[in-house]
This record gives C-alpha cells, sequence and structure tokens, in this order.
C-alpha cells in the first residue's frame, strides 16, 4: 500500500495513487527521483532518502534515453539494507514530461524533467534578452502537459521593464507573466501566491538568466551555486550541474535544471499551434486557403504586418520551427521520410522535364 500522505510531500495525488492500485508491484513502495546522477537515482517518498539503481529488468526494458528514470518520476522501488538503497523495478506513467532532441547528432528524445505541474521559463532582461527563445520553450512546454508561466528575471538590470514584459505577454497569449528581481526580491511576492503545496514546478531556461538565484530566494537559502554572466553578451555559464527537485518552505516542489544552451523541439506540433494561436487564426482570414503568406493577394497575415499589428520576427520564428518539426518528423518517421524523398525525386524529374523541353524548344 502506497502511503499517501507521507508522499504526498513529494507530489503524490489522486492520480498516481489510482495508478498504483491498478498494477502495483509485489513487494515495492513507490518513491520519487529527486536528483539523478551518473546511473544512479536519488529517491525519496514514505523512507528515508536513498540513492538507487536500475534493475536488470528496467534496464534491458529501456531501450532509449526517455524510457529512463528522470528527476520528477514516479518509480515502483524495493528498500534494501535498512533503507540505505533501494532497486528502481519500473517507472510510472508519466503525467506530463518536458523534452527536447537529444544534443549532437542522436536524433532522440532527452526527458528534462517528468510530471510537472507548471513550467516556470526563465529569461533574463539583460542583454541576453529573446522573445524567439521564449517562443521555443513555450512550444514544447504546451507539448508536455503542463502548464507555462513566464518569469522575466533581472528587472533591477532593465531601464524599461514593463515594455519588455509587454512585448513578452504578447508571445505568452495568456500565459501569467511575472515581472522580478531575484538579487532585490521585487515580484517574489506575487509569484511565491502560485506555488501551491504539493505541486511541482521547474526552472527552465538559458544559462545566466540567474534560475540559481531564484531558487535560493524561494528555497530561502543557499541551496545552489550562482556565477555571474559575462559582461560582454550577458551569457551565463552552468552553475547548476544536475537536475535536483527541493520542498519549498511553503510545501511547493521546485525542480531546478542546469542551463539549456538550446532546445531543439522535439514532436512539438500542437504546442507550436498554441504558441502561434493568433497567427493561425490570421491565417484562417487569407483569400487562399492555401496562401503561402509571400506575394499572395489577400493575404490577411501579409496585411498586419504591414499594419504592424504582427511582428515579422514572430511570422519567420514560427516558419523557422515549423521546418524544424518538418526535418525532425523526416528523420524520425520512416514513412515521412519515404514521403519527403518521392517528393523531391518527383520535383527533380519534373525539372529534368522542364529543361528537356526547354532545350528541344530551342533546337527547333
Amino acid at each position: 500500500m502506497a502511503d499517501f500522505q507521507a508522499n504526498f510531500r513529494w507530489g503524490w495525488n489522486s492520480y498516481f495513487d489510482a495508478i498504483w492500485h491498478d498494477g502495483a508491484v509485489d513487494g515495492a513502495v513507490p518513491a520519487r527521483v529527486i536528483a539523478q546522477q551518473r546511473g544512479f537515482w536519488r529517491v525519496a517518498g514514505g523512507f528515508a532518502e536513498c540513492w538507487a539503481e536500475a534493475s536488470g529488468k528496467l534496464r534491458l526494458a529501456a531501450d532509449a534515453d526517455a524510457e529512463w528514470p528522470a528527476v520528477g518520476d514516479w518509480v515502483a522501488v524495493e528498500i534494501r539494507d535498512g533503507e540505505k538503497s533501494a532497486l528502481i523495478l519500473e517507472v510510472l506513467p508519466r503525467r506530463s514530461r518536458f523534452v527536447r532532441k537529444s544534443p549532437g547528432k542522436k536524433v532522440e528524445e532527452q526527458v528534462i524533467a517528468a510530471n510537472v505541474d507548471t513550467a516556470l521559463l526563465v529569461s533574463a532582461l539583460d542583454g541576453d534578452f529573446n522573445p524567439r527563445r521564449m517562443e521555443r520553450y513555450l512550444a514544447q512546454c504546451w507539448e508536455s502537459g503542463a502548464k507555462p508561466a513566464l518569469v522575466l528575471n533581472k528587472a533591477d538590470a532593465c531601464a524599461d521593464p514593463l515594455a519588455r514584459a509587454a512585448e513578452i505577454e504578447r508571445v505568452a497569449l495568456g500565459a501569467p507573466v511575472y515581472l522580478i528581481s531575484a538579487r532585490t526580491g521585487e515580484g517574489f511576492e506575487e509569484l511565491e501566491k502560485m506555488l501551491t503545496p504539493g505541486q511541482t514546478f521547474v526552472l527552465l531556461g538559458s544559462s545566466g538568466v540567474g534560475k540559481s538565484t531564484v531558487a535560493n530566494r524561494l528555497l530561502e537559502e543557499s541551496r545552489q551555486e550562482v556565477q555571474a554572466v559575462r559582461e560582454g553578451d550577458s551569457r551565463g555559464r552552468h552553475t547548476t550541474t544536475v537536475r535536483e527537485l527541493f520542498v519549498l518552505p511553503g510545501g511547493a516542489l521546485l525542480m531546478d535544471t542546469p542551463g539549456l544552451r538550446e532546445v531543439q523541439l522535439w514532436d512539438a506540433e500542437e504546442g507550436l499551434a498554441e504558441v502561434f494561436a493568433d497567427i493561425d487564426l490570421l491565417a484562417a482570414q487569407c483569400r487562399f486557403g492555401d496562401c503561402k503568406h509571400e506575394a499572395e493577394p489577400g493575404c490577411a497575415i501579409r496585411a498586419a504586418v504591414g499594419a504592424g499589428t504582427l511582428d515579422q520576427a514572430r511570422l519567420e520564428s514560427q516558419r523557422k520551427l515549423l521546418k524544424e518539426q518538418e526535418f525532425l518528423r523526416r528523420k524520425v518517421d520512416p514513412e515521412a521520410r519515404v514521403e519527403a524523398k518521392q517528393r523531391i525525386k518527383h520535383i527533380n524529374r519534373d525539372m529534368r522535364k522542364v529543361y528537356r523541353e526547354r532545350n528541344t524548344s530551342g533546337k527547333k
């Protein structure tokens, strides 16, 4: 039997309780992964925290990186050595998961955070401010099943923070936006109102945006190392090196993550539709259903760009992210890859036909 009250401290709820009772493993207890380090996982629950390793069965079953336990996962564990260690037997079905394409050339998904209720997408209001990057984070967040909240840090280092907050609000399309300074504490009272006990929040953002400083202020102690950003471009270095889940003084759970140099989207079609819903709504008003939004007459999107109600950079951002998704789909989906190859083959064949006809007409 799962100890509901003891596990509630780590985010256990009726969803996981129902899953557990439907398929509980004999001799196992539920535990939450609160940290990960080189093939070992720190787990917590209705017992003393301890390090755990994967069982042989789990190692055989987990073919891809995404199937391995991630920080935030609930797992079935067998407690050993008088609660000094544990063996992870299986990963419970995830309620949400924030993923990205694995860095480098490998075409695999990487789970950054699991079973998150709200993702705090942190951006800094200094020289590294980038609304296009936030669109990327928002797309993957909507796809994950978690709710997004945008946190604009370093308000004290910005000449006009309200103007930049308004710019992000146009990108957020209704998601809450918080203007804060982790250094001075400005805006934290409003941010802390959303941190409900038992709910899991994750800090996500690039290196240097101040996630560790935000975490330390919310934890009310200096648990995470912080470093200054480079003066030239406000870019930061990794100070948080592992993903770790903490219980905040008010009872909410906070996951801090290493800064992400890049977030290449993974299967985020629905997330992109959420992020660019305003553009899709405009596209529905174009005169032609197959409008490319380039030079066609009656294009509502071009009209909006001309009127200044739609940012050209936002339109280009949507196009770029959609192209990334199409490229990824061809890499991952064999049928899509075949379709793409056939389409290219037909185009090349048609072009050769045009050249032949042109050459033939030129000889007459």
